[in-house]
C-alpha cells in the first residue's frame, strides 16, 4: 500500500494515498466538522463547513472532497476558518425554522449540536424559511421539506445505496426542493419505507411516524392485554440512547423496561426467527433436495426488500419463500397458540412489536396476509426510538434495571434466532437446521463464517454432506441488482442458476443498522453492534433452531410439522407484483 507524507497543522502524520483530507485529520486527532458528509456517501461538499486551508495556497478546500498531497501542511483550525464555519452554519439557521424544542431531532440534530459547539446566539442575516407541506403519506416515515437544509445525504442514499430513486432534489436556487421524483407523494413514489433517509438526515426533515402516544393509550386500557416482542438488532443498539457502548447487549433490561411501561407479557422477536428458519429452512429442503419448486431461494424476512422485489422483480416471484417474517409470525401465533394456551379472547390481545426499522409499520398492513389470526397479527409496531423515548419519559432509570427474562410459551430463542439481525445471519441459521434436516445430524461447527462479515455481496458453496449448495448474502439493496440480474441471465440462457440460496437484506449491515435505529450509524457502529449479535449467539445454550425446545412443543402442540396445512395458514404468505409509481 502506497503511502503519503504530510501535516495536519504542523504535526507530522503518514496515511495512505488516496485519503481525503477529513480522514487523515480524524487519524492525527483532528475534528472537523461536517454536516452533508457521511461516511457510507460519496463526498459531495455541498455544506462547505469542512472548508481547511492549504499552505501557501490562498485558496481554501472543503476537506472531505480533497485528497491529501504529499509534503502539504494542512490547517485545520485558525480564527479566519472558525468564523467562515460559523457564518456557514449562521446562513443554514437563517433558511431553518427554529423549532428545536418540537422537533423530532432535538438533542441528536447535528445542526443543533454545531450552533451549541459554536456558541450561536444570533442570527445575523433576515430570515427567510419557507413552510412547506409535511408528507404523511407513508405509515413509515414523515418529510418535513420545510426543514431540508439541502445535504443531499437522502437522496445520496436513496439512489446510491439503496437504487430506489423515490427522493431528488427538484428545482433551481431558491426553489430547489427535496421531494419524491415527478412531485408525487412518498407513498405513491418508488419508496420502499426502508428509513434510511431518516437515518442519515442529519436535521428533522425526515423522521420515524410517531406512535408511542398509541401505545401509552393500549396499556392504559383494561380490556387489553398487552403483548410486546422485541426484535435481534433491538438488544444491541438500544443502550446507546442511555450512554452506553454500541453492541451492549440490553436484552434482560428491555423485558423489564416493556413490563414498567405496562406490557402484560414480553416475547422476543428471536422466538419467530427460529420459527422461520423451520418453515424457510423446511422450504429450501423441498426445492433443493426434493425438486419442488424454483431455485434459487429469496429470503422473505425485510419487508423493504420485499416491497422493492415486488417492484423491481416480480418476476421473481415464484422465487421468493413464502414464509412471513419473524415479526408477522410472532404475531399469528400471539393471537391463537398464545391465546389459547392461556385461555384469553384474542380480540382482547394487543400486540406490539420493537423493531429497528420502519418499513415494519408499513409490513404490518401490507395486505390482507397479516390478518392471519382473524385480527391484525400485529397492532403496533415502534421503532427502537421510539422505544428509548418511552422508556426516559416513563422515568425508568434503565442503566440500573436488573435484567428479567422473556415470558413463555413464546419467548425462549436459540443463537441462530439472534443472528437473524446481521447480514448474512438469515443463511447461517438457515444452514444450520438445514443442514440437520437434510442428513438428520447435528452440525459439528456451528458457525459459518463464509456468509459473515460487510462486504456488500458474499457468494460461496456449503457443502451439505455432498450437496453443494451455491449461496449467495446481499445487503444494501443496490448491490442486490447484481446478484438478480446474474439470476435473470443464467434463467434467460437456460443455465443451471448460478445460486440456490440467496439472502438479501436492505440495510447495509442488516438489522443492526435499520432506518429505526439510534442515529449515528456509521461502519464503526456497525461492527460494534454485529459483535453485540455474534457474542448473544456464542454464550447461548442452544444455538440451532430446530434445537429450540419451545420451538419443538410449539410443532407437537400445534402446528404439527413445518409447511403443514396449519403452517402454511398461519405462517406464510404471498406476493403481488406492484406498480413502481402507484399514481
Amino acid at each position: 500500500m502506497s503511502t503519503v507524507d504530510i501535516k495536519i497543522n504542523g504535526r507530522d502524520i503518514t496515511v495512505a494515498a488516496g485519503t481525503s483530507i477529513l480522514n487523515a485529520a480524524k487519524l492525527a486527532g483532528c475534528k472537523i466538522p461536517t454536516l452533508c458528509y457521511h461516511s457510507d456517501l460519496e463526498p459531495w461538499a455541498a455544506c462547505g463547513i469542512c472548508v481547511v486551508k492549504i499552505e501557501g495556497n490562498p485558496r481554501m478546500v472543503r476537506a472531505c472532497s480533497t485528497l491529501v498531497s504529499e509534503g502539504q501542511n494542512y490547517i485545520t483550525q485558525d480564527p479566519e476558518i472558525h468564523s467562515i464555519r460559523k457564518t456557514v452554519i449562521e446562513m443554514t439557521l437563517a433558511d431553518h425554522p427554529q423549532e428545536c424544542l418540537t422537533c423530532g431531532r432535538n438533542q441528536t440534530c447535528e445542526l443543533q449540536r454545531l450552533s451549541a459547539e459554536y456558541g450561536i446566539r444570533e442570527i445575523p442575516f433576515d430570515r427567510n424559511v419557507k413552510r412547506l407541506p409535511l408528507d404523511k403519506s407513508t405509515p413509515s416515515i414523515v418529510l418535513d421539506p420545510s426543514k431540508c437544509i439541502q445535504c443531499g445525504r437522502c437522496a445520496q442514499v436513496c439512489q446510491q445505496l439503496q437504487d430506489v430513486w423515490a427522493l431528488e432534489f427538484i428545482g433551481r436556487g431558491e426553489k430547489t426542493r427535496l421531494m419524491p421524483s415527478a412531485g408525487v407523494l412518498l407513498n405513491e413514489s418508488p419508496c420502499i419505507k426502508c428509513g434510511q433517509c431518516s437515518a442519515h438526515c442529519p436535521v428533522g426533515a425526515i423522521y420515524e411516524k410517531d406512535e408511542t402516544d398509541i401505545m401509552r393509550a393500549a396499556v392504559q386500557d383494561e380490556t387489553k392485554h398487552v403483548v410486546v416482542q422485541i426484535a435481534p438488532a433491538v438488544r444491541v443498539a438500544l443502550g446507546e440512547a442511555f450512554g452506553m457502548e454500541p453492541g451492549t447487549i440490553v436484552t434482560g433490561q428491555i423485558y423489564a423496561a416493556l413490563r414498567r411501561l405496562g406490557a402484560d407479557a414480553v416475547f422476543d422477536t428471536n422466538f419467530s426467527a427460529d420459527l422461520t428458519i423451520m418453515e424457510e429452512g423446511s422450504e429450501f429442503v423441498e426445492r433443493v433436495v426434493n425438486g419442488k419448486g424454483e431455485l434459487p431461494q429469496l429470503t422473505s424476512c425485510c419487508p423493504a426488500w420485499t416491497d422493492y422485489m415486488e417492484k423491481y422483480y416480480s418476476d421473481m416471484i415464484p422465487n421468493f419463500s413464502t414464509a412471513k417474517s419473524p415479526m408477522m409470525m410472532q404475531g399469528a401465533i400471539t393471537k391463537t397458540y398464545y391465546a389459547e394456551n392461556q385461555k384469553i379472547d384474542p380480540k382482547n390481545i394487543y400486540s406490539i412489536a420493537i423493531m429497528p426499522c420502519t418499513a415494519k409499520k408499513f409490513e404490518r398492513i401490507r395486505d390482507e396476509n397479516m390478518q392471519a389470526s382473524g385480527y391484525d397479527d400485529v397492532d403496533l409496531v415502534l421503532t427502537t426510538r421510539e422505544l428509548a423515548r418511552m422508556i426516559k419519559t416513563a422515568g425508568i432509570d434503565f442503566l440500573n434495571l436488573k435484567e428479567e427474562e422473556a415470558d413463555s410459551p413464546i419467548g425462549q430463542y436459540a443463537g441462530a434466532g439472534t443472528i437473524f439481525g446481521v447480514t448474512g445471519g438469515v443463511m447461517e441459521a438457515a444452514v444450520r437446521s438445514a443442514y440437520y434436516l437434510i442428513t438428520n445430524e447435528e452440525l459439528e461447527d456451528v458457525n459459518i463464517t463464509a456468509v459473515r462479515g460487510m462486504e456488500g455481496v458474499k457468494a460461496g458453496v456449503v457443502d451439505i454432506k455432498g450437496t453443494k449448495v451455491k449461496v449467495a448474502v446481499a445487503h444494501g439493496i443496490a448491490n442486490v441488482k447484481s446478484v438478480l440480474d446474474e439470476v435473470r441471465a443464467a434463467r434467460e440462457a437456460g443455465k443451471e442458476p448460478p445460486y440456490h440460496f440467496i439472502e438479501v437484506m436492505a440495510c447495509r449491515g442488516g438489522c443492526i443498522a435499520g432506518g429505526g435505529q439510534p442515529y449515528g450509524t456509521e461502519d464503526d457502529v456497525r461492527e460494534k453492534r454485529i459483535a453485540g449479535i455474534y457474542k448473544d449467539d456464542e454464550q447461548s445454550e442452544v444455538r440451532c433452531s430446530h434445537q429450540n425446545p419451545e420451538i419443538t412443543q410449539i410443532y407437537k402442540d400445534y402446528l404439527g410439522k413445518p409447511m403443514s396445512d396449519k403452517s402454511h395458514h398461519l405462517l406464510h404468505t404471498h406476493y403481488t407484483p406492484r406498480k413502481v409509481y402507484t399514481k
